[in-house]
């Protein structure tokens, strides 16, 4: 659906939320699900006009949506409902609910041709679902996961390198699909705590040190372009996707981030809406020993938690998950925690410990500084995770999340 920031009422933004909240890995769960949610939701909060919808599909539904006619149902159900698909979700490949995702979720990652094949699967895809005068985007895994490689840091440029190449021949595809359609497709990294690309700074490197060097020689020597048309490419089609719960958890400030990216002349392709956990540490350890107990119950089996603590002093330090921070909480000097925990973005409390839903609130309130971008994603995928007592029914939880956004920029 389309809205408005509260600073430019002329600038008009495509809202959805991420239907991997959902599960389903094959494409009939897949279907489902949209047919099940999408027109209550549309009813609800876009009764008279088009109803965009953020589309999550794990490699095995991707594959099952070109076989047969699927694909043509799919536009043909979307014409009806006056619904369309304007951003994909290709970040987790495999299973995504009900088993143990953890690390796994970063594979394959983006040095393996596997990835590569499954993002090109979802380009096709959107390159045909996607309405003409739209811009379309495909969020992606931020290259690897660190912690694979910090026993074998001499890999790691083979891991930069190689990545390199794969994004610069998606970039490739992503221009000769706009030079034969004029449809423009773009994807977008989504840096993450304890990823290969966790941060601003981070992405800012890999774009610099690798993705336009060696990119651009990689789209010289295999479509014979300039030098000047090749970085073209990287920078219209390679962006950033701006989780707003992940650059939280790094402690990011919206506005100097936003700046660097724009100095660097890296775009953001789209703003992914969610809140983490932030913890204040008191310094009693009985405090400490009721903060636990409040905090075990989001320690849970399914996804990675990455803990960030910060201390006195500003340092900054990262446990792998919320399980193993807790093993250190009764003795941790530092001042606060904030845990990759996506809770609902309509609460800002959760006693004894709050969320990050200020670092949303900045964000609407300075949309303005990534000119490039009008993709605003709500993604809250750990509802089946959540503790009992924070949960309501999936359509209340999915409906208020877009009333609390459309009342931020009202």
């Amino acid at each position: 659906m389309l809205i408005y920031s509260t600073k430019n009422r002329d600038r008009p933004y495509h809202l959805t939320y991420c239907s991997n909240i959902h599960p389903g890995e094959d494409w009939e769960d897949v279907f489902k699900n949209l047919q099940t949610y999408i027109p209550k939701l549309k009813k609800e909060l876009a009764p008279d006009a088009p109803f965009g919808i953020g589309l999550r599909l794990a490699n095995t539904a991707s594959e099952e949506l070109l076989r047969g006619d699927n694909l043509e149902q799919l536009k043909h159900w979307l014409m009806i409902e006056d619904c369309y698909v304007f951003t994909l979700n290709g970040f987790p490949y495999g299973g995504f609910h009900r088993q143990v995702v953890k690390d796994h979720v970063y594979r394959p990652d983006w040095s393996e041709g596997d990835r590569l094949t499954y993002t090109e699967r979802l380009l096709k895809i959107l390159a045909e679902l996607l309405p003409e005068a739209i811009d379309g985007g495909i969020s992606t895994v931020p290259l690897s996961y660190k912690p694979w490689w910090q026993s074998n840091p001499d890999h790691l440029p083979t891991i930069f390198e190689g990545s390199s190449f794969h994004l610069a021949e998606i970039a490739a595809q992503m221009a000769k699909l706009e030079e034969e359609t004029g449809k423009l497709l773009h994807l977008d990294l989504e840096p993450e705590p304890d990823a290969l690309l966790e941060n601003t700074d981070e992405a800012i490197a890999f774009f610099e040190n690798w993705l336009l060097p060696v990119g651009q020689g990689y789209l010289q020597q295999k479509y014979g372009v300039t030098s000047t048309l090749a970085e073209t490419w990287l920078r219209r089609h390679i962006r950033v996707c701006y989780d707003t719960c992940h650059f939280a958890v790094e402690y990011e400030d919206p506005a100097i981030a936003l700046a660097k990216f724009e100095k660097a002349g890296i775009a953001i392709g789209k703003f992914q809406i969610s809140s983490a956990i932030r913890i204040p540490i008191p310094p009693e350890k009985a405090q400490r020993q009721v903060l636990k107990q409040h905090l075990e119950p989001f320690a849970e089996s399914t996804y990675l938690h990455q803990v960030i603590e910060k201390g006195a002093s500003g340092t900054l330090n990262h446990y792998q998950d919320l399980q193993n921070a807790l093993l250190e909480l009764m003795n941790t000097s530092a001042t606060e925690w904030r845990t990759h925990f996506h809770v609902p973005i309509f609460i800002d409390r959760y006693p004894p410990f709050n969320s990050t839903q200020d670092h949303i609130t900045d964000i609407l309130q300075q949309l303005d500084q990534a000119p490039q971008c009008n993709h605003l994603e709500i993604e809250t995928y750990t509802w089946e995770v959540l503790p009992s007592e924070m949960k309501l029914d999936i359509f209340t939880s999915i409906k208020r999340e877009y009333e609390w956004i459309l009342n931020a920029l009202s």
